[in-house]
């Protein structure tokens, strides 16, 4: 299995849509077993540039998922479904 994470979660402190992004991705990851990262979009000017009015901004595999609010469902089956790049039973290594 792979040991990157799948879901970046893009934030800045202060932000309470952030604050409950936050809590529903650990939540979704830890139940599902898939690994994540949080990045300040205040941080790195590429992410402030890109993404900072539009934040917390979750990414699945890279792409954009959602933003301003994370919809718990639809990450899951996002997250059930295999990494893109991947085919349904193909071994990472």
């Amino acid at each position: 299995m792979s040991t990157a994470p799948r879901v970046t979660l893009v934030t800045r402190e202060g932000c309470h849509l952030c604050t409950a992004a936050r809590e529903t991705v650990a939540r979704v990851c830890a139940e599902l077993g898939v690994g994540w990262r949080e990045l300040d979009v205040d941080a790195d000017p590429g992410l402030l540039e890109r993404w900072s009015e539009e934040v917390p901004v979750t990414l699945v595999d890279g792409r954009q998922h959602d933003f301003w609010r994370v919809d718990e469902p639809r990450l899951r089956a996002a997250l059930v479904a295999p990494p893109r790049g991947e085919a349904p039973g193909s071994l990472t290594r």
